[in-house]
């Protein structure tokens, strides 16, 4: 009996075969082989240790055994098992990297970017109130150094007429 989370693997790219050009597959793809361009499945791309795609990768779940060059768009989880070398981007909600993979690139699992925080209204007034009061401080010394500048100009205007 199957897990929900695992889903039957529906395409293999056997080792030693060779895909030139995006591949795009339903379900579960397992690649042993090698794909020259993106990978795109709805669920999981599975990449086998001899496995390597020049491409990016499009899917709800990867799990990394191979060689892949390109940008990871994964909205659920990444997995770099310790035979991975992962060079390019990824774009996930979850990551896990085992010891001695390799991953060169960036990584960005925030996935509220593009929506706008709600801001706490109670922080937004202390900060308007903060603000406000650090300007009327600067402006009273901005005041108080131009009421001294005046002074002392009077000073050495009154000492240099006596």
């Amino acid at each position: 009996m199957m897990n929900k989370k695992e889903t039957p693997i529906s395409t293999i790219i056997g080792m030693g075969a060779e895909c030139n050009g995006d591949f795009v597959s339903g379900g579960a793809i397992r690649i042993d082989g090698t794909v020259n361009g993106n990978v795109t499945g709805p669920e999981v791309v599975i990449l086998g240790a001899s496995g390597c795609i020049n491409g990016d990768i499009s899917a709800q779940r990867v799990i990394i055994g191979g060689e892949v060059y390109g940008n990871l768009n994964v909205p659920e989880k990444v997995e770099l098992t310790s035979t991975a070398r992962v060079i390019g981007d990824i774009t996930t909600g979850g990551l896990v990297i085992d010891e001695k993979a390799v991953f060169q690139g960036r990584c960005d699992m925030n996935q509220d970017a593009g929506k706008k925080p709600k801001p706490n209204n109670k922080a937004v007034k202390a900060m308007k109130k903060s603000a406000k009061s650090a300007i009327v401080e600067a402006l009273k010394e901005v005041e108080e150094g131009a009421a001294e500048g005046s002074a002392t100009e009077q000073k050495t205007a009154t000492g240099t007429e006596e």
